[in-house]
């Protein structure tokens, strides 16, 4: 069965949102196999985003997601990763649609709320982390 890693990010912890989180991939039927509530430091983070080392933003998203706890899960279902993003929505907020997680409550692109595996391959390099 496929899995997929989501986590939710401090703004979304801080604004109290992961009940809501995870509430929207269960009315999907998903099953939730893992979850933490951490702290990570910044080694962790730099691993886990080294596919955006090379961009502008990589400092200031890792200073974003040490700045608080997270919530890290995983999450077991039939195409969860592909039904998993289109629940979280697009990246930058203005193009994600109402009704995602993002279009409904990311402040901006970079206090997003949430991240999802982006595919089947991320999901397993994500997971073990």
């Amino acid at each position: 069965m496929e899995k997929t890693f989501i986590m939710i990010k401090p703004d979304g912890v801080q604004r109290g949102l992961v009940g809501e989180i995870i509430g929207r991939f269960e009315k999907k039927g998903f099953s939730l196999k893992g979850l933490k509530l951490i702290t990570v430091d910044r080694a962790f983070v730099e691993k886990h985003y080294s596919d955006l080392y090379a961009k502008p933003f990589f400092n200031v998203l890792v200073d974003y997601i040490i700045s608080g706890p997270v919530v890290a899960m995983v999450w077991e279902g039939r195409g969860v990763v592909i039904t998993g993003r289109k629940i979280i929505g697009a990246t930058n907020p203005l193009e994600s649609s109402p009704g995602t997680i993002r279009g409904d409550y990311a402040i901006d692109i970079g206090s997003n709320a949430i991240h999802g595996s982006d595919a089947v391959e991320s999901a397993r390099k994500e997971i073990p982390l």
